[in-house]
């Protein structure tokens, strides 16, 4: 890419393609477009069309989706699969059409079976069936994957698939019913943090920015208390001191990786810069799982993170393991091998990521 090449971002205004954005005007990049959603409606067709049309972006980079964790992922199963493969089947299609010179898909590493053996190594995809609570999105996002490599094979595009382990960072979703494990980790302990020290102006305060199914800071404190109850974050005051303890869903035994949204953006602008189809494409006479996986290669489990998300918050209650909840996958640990032979590497380390984004967030 040249610094003045016309770059389409789609999904800028989320935790990957935010940081993509930025990443790029610090590295000097001055053409980068972008749409808001209501700009622009991906899920729509003609929408779609007539802004490749109009724009003719020369190089794309697919990082918007509907995303969400384990309870998300299983309620809206609908969504997820109609939304992702209609935005998808939109932009990658009149990519191919509008003649886009390389186009960038951000799929999820839930595409892989769930009893895969780890680490999870690209051609591990479609051996075996998937986890069924996030069936849906991982589908959708396997479609994304065939639909770049079937357009490479017919049409000569540049298309590449990055398959990302569990992402986190600035810009990540906090809402308590839809976010991801790390992120919700952070809101419940801050807010376990501010019940233990009493501080309820910083309780109004976070409610206020991110309500909680309609509650928010001008609500009676038994209504906070009460929805707070209800995702996991338990008050008892005993003896004038206010005792807190966090409820989390499942066993916290499966084992998950974590890579920082400026590590994955990183990776990303690599990719965009240095590798082209044909250095990922096998020479067999059956092109497949040419996709990357983007991660660090380290994991720990959730017991482990919720412990250490405790001790750099400063939350000092007890966590409550509900069994009866599911845990999902045991283990997703990406083989990143390919990545880094093509010769990028991730540098943030767990520690130090949630540390920034604590700060960033309580800020």
């Amino acid at each position: 890419m040249k610094k003045d090449s016309k770059i389409y971002i789609a999904g800028h205004r989320g935790m990957v393609g935010s940081a993509i954005w930025r990443l790029l005007e610090n590295n000097g990049y001055t053409n980068l477009i972008a749409r808001t959603s209501s700009e622009l409606n991906l899920i729509n067709q003609q929408e779609v069309k007539d802004f490749f049309e109009k724009e003719k972006p020369e190089y794309v980079i697919l990082a918007a989706a509907k995303v969400g964790g384990i309870v998300a992922n299983n309620t809206y199963r609908a969504d997820f699969i109609y939304e992702n493969i209609q935005i998808q089947n939109n932009v990658i299609h009149n990519s191919y059409k509008y003649k886009v010179k390389k186009l960038l898909f951000l799929g999820s590493s839930c595409i892989y079976p769930k009893n895969a053996p780890q680490p999870l190594k690209e051609e591990y995809l479609l051996t075996s069936e998937l986890e069924y609570t996030n069936e849906p999105y991982a589908i959708a996002k396997i479609a994304g994957i065939k639909m770049c490599e079937s357009y490479n094979i017919q049409y000569g595009t540049n298309f590449i698939s990055v398959m990302p382990t569990n992402l986190y960072g600035r810009n990540d979703n906090y809402d308590l019913e839809k976010s991801h494990v790390l992120p919700a980790l952070i809101r419940k302990m801050h807010l376990g943090k501010c019940l233990e020290n009493g501080d309820w102006q910083a309780i109004r305060s976070n409610l206020t920015g991110l309500p909680i199914e309609g509650i928010d800071g001008n609500d009676t404190t038994t209504e906070i208390l009460n929805i707070l109850k209800k995702y996991g974050i338990n008050h008892n005051q005993v003896n004038g001191s206010n005792n807190v303890s966090i409820t989390l869903w499942g066993s916290g035994k499966p084992m998950r990786e974590f890579l920082n949204a400026d590590d994955m953006a990183s990776a990303c602008c690599y990719i965009m810069e240095h590798v082209n189809f044909k250095d990922v494409e096998p020479h067999t006479n059956e092109i497949k799982n040419t996709h990357i996986n983007i991660g660090c290669g380290v994991d720990l489990s959730i017991i482990e993170l919720a412990h250490k998300i405790k001790n750099i918050v400063g939350f000092k209650g007890n966590f409550d393991w509900n069994t009866k909840m599911p845990d999902g996958t045991s283990r997703k640990l990406l083989d990143v091998s390919k990545i880094n032979n093509l010769g990028w590497k991730y540098q943030t380390t767990l520690d130090k990521g949630i540390k920034s984004i604590y700060n960033n967030y309580i800020s």
